[in-house]
């Protein structure tokens, strides 16, 4: 009896000591991705995904949103929603007023010269023409990157590569020391810069030497679905003066009959600049061997899918051809999957889709809806507050650059007027406020001299604001439109940039089996949340300047 009792007890223990060593020892983590996939559609907002879920395929969207996390509440969070300031927080993780991308173009206070978001004259594209504000790289970028960080983490080991039909999609996602490649209007061609490199690699000669571009000259873009999946959308627009179309069937073609600027400019409008978008990424991922990398490290594929936003700006999100362009990109993306699927497996790869902004609908199908929305013209804006504070003060021209309203909604004093006519910047700060908000369609204006001494705040839309707000780039006031009205002077489309909701609210989808529990998350979420959620499942370091929260409720 003894022998059993202390063999019992012997048992017990030894059991005891292995229970008390596994609860000790750490859940071993899931190994690292070998590709991330950063998906950005430009001008995309969260609710075109979800009127139309229905009509999408299975390998696109429709994968997304069953096999990975999407969020219905998620924003680009801070007030002025244009492409540059949105790319720019997507892998910074950053707010304007830290990452300095304050707009598409700015003026420059010091020489009252407008700028561009990734101009800089040290650089220029590699065998294409270059003029002064062409986006060459990321030096108004003023943070880093999750690229930056995972190239830093890895000693240059993993690589980092981005594409889009915008340069300045392409650039802001690639960050200081990733490699950018963008869409050339002139020649149809994917080209870098001198700050990446002096010459493209043989697989991107090999690529531009094939002129895929060429192939859809005298082709057309018709519906996709049958005519009845549309019954709900706007009406194409009528056709313009001299006959040419601008509806559906939309052709591609120049003036000249020849594969000229034209043609490769009217490619942007529709899906064939995504496809070949797409397409080059794929010869990125091969030349690159991206996902294969023989360090063992992870690699960034960043891709910016510029033509939704073209679209939605010639004829707004509630028409045809942006009901079949997002269906044509869903397919599209679909096949992208199935590549990857091929290629690295798709269990190996973590995929984020999300957009720089959303839309506002056109003036006119708001006016439809009984909803107040109006064009306000920029330029005529501008000349009538320069020639009130003329009135007001005795000195011309205190507004800088007048006749750009192409930079609103910041709005630019000259403090070497003010100063040498000793007039104090927040007296005019507010008379050009009070001006500017007794117009129509202005609904409120955030001054420097406000936002500097923490007078813009309370509401949500001042958060935004002075997010937006960067010290050294913003203007001296900016202004707010009221809602559903935008700064325009057409009489046709539509435009975004605005802290309301149908600009703001985008998409925010991420996949990964071995990484992300799938589901309808209803959270409060940002785009600014990516980079740290993408760090932590990395093992890297956070961006300098990212400011979001890890989505942990996502995560295995």
């Amino acid at each position: 009896m003894i022998h059993k009792f202390s063999h019992s007890i012997f048992v017990a223990a030894a059991l005891a000591a292995a229970f008390q060593a596994q609860a000790a020892a750490p859940t071993a983590a899931p190994a690292q991705p070998k590709l991330v996939v950063v998906l950005v559609v430009d001008g995309l907002p969260n609710e075109q995904v979800l009127r139309y879920r229905d009509q999408f395929g299975q390998g696109g969207f429709r994968r997304l949103l069953e096999q990975g996390a999407w969020f219905s509440n998620a924003h680009q969070a801070h007030g002025i929603t244009v492409t540059a300031v949105g790319h720019a927080a997507v892998l910074s993780g950053a707010y304007p007023y830290q990452h300095g991308v304050i707009a598409n173009n700015w003026i420059d206070a010091a020489t009252g010269e407008q700028v561009y978001c990734t101009d800089d004259a040290s650089y220029s594209y590699i065998g294409e023409e270059t003029k002064r504000l062409d986006g060459t790289s990321p030096a108004r970028l003023r943070v880093s990157t999750l690229g930056d960080e995972l190239r830093y983490a890895s000693g240059n080991r993993a690589k980092v590569v981005t594409v889009s039909g915008k340069d300045r999609g392409a650039i802001l996602l690639a960050g200081k020391t990733g490699t950018a490649y963008m869409y050339m209007d002139k020649t149809g061609n994917f080209a870098s810069s001198t700050y990446y490199m002096a010459q493209h690699p043989e697989w991107v000669q090999r690529y531009q030497a094939g002129k895929p571009q060429n192939r859809y000259y005298g082709k057309n873009w018709n519906l996709l679905l049958p005519e009845s999946a549309y019954a709900n959308d706007m009406p194409d627009p009528a056709p313009v003066a001299g006959g040419a179309r601008n509806g559906f069937p939309f052709s591609y073609y120049s003036e000249s009959g020849e594969l000229d600027s034209g043609y490769y400019a009217r490619l942007r409008t529709g899906p064939y600049l995504d496809e070949l978008t797409l397409e080059f990424a794929r010869a990125a991922v091969e030349g690159e061997d991206l996902g294969r990398n023989a360090a063992g490290v992870p690699d960034l594929l960043g891709v910016s899918l510029s033509s939704h936003d073209y679209v939605n700006h010639a004829y707004g999100p509630e028409s045809r051809m942006s009901h079949d362009h997002l269906q044509r990109l869903d397919r599209m993306i679909a096949g992208f999957f199935s590549y990857l699927d091929k290629r690295i497996g798709m269990d190996n790869v973590m995929v984020v889709l999300t957009a720089d902004h959303g839309f506002a609908n056109t003036a006119e199908f708001s006016q439809g809806r009984r909803v107040e929305a109006q064009r306000i013209d920029g330029n005529k804006l501008m000349q009538g507050l320069d020639a009130q504070l003329a009135k007001v003060f005795g000195v011309e021209k205190l507004v800088v650059g007048s006749a750009k309203g192409n930079v609103l909604p910041n709005i630019y004093l000259d403090h070497g007027l003010m100063e040498k006519n000793k007039l104090k910047p927040d007296d005019v700060e507010k008379a050009a406020a009070a001006w500017l908000e007794a117009q129509p369609g202005v609904n409120e204006v955030y001054r420097r001299q406000q936002i500097e001494n923490g007078g813009a705040n309370g509401t949500r839309q001042s958060l935004l604001m002075r997010r937006a707000f960067n010290h050294q780039a913003s203007g001296d006031l900016i202004l707010v439109h009221k809602p559903f009205w935008y700064v325009g002077s057409g009489t046709s489309g539509t435009t975004h940039g605005s802290p309301y909701a149908y600009d703001t609210n985008v998409p925010l989808m991420v996949m990964g089996k071995q990484w992300i529990k799938p589901g309808a998350y209803g959270q409060y979420a940002e785009v600014v949340d990516i980079a740290p959620t993408l760090a932590h499942l990395l093992r890297v370091r956070p961006p300098a300047g990212a400011e979001g929260r890890v989505l942990t409720e996502t995560l295995r």
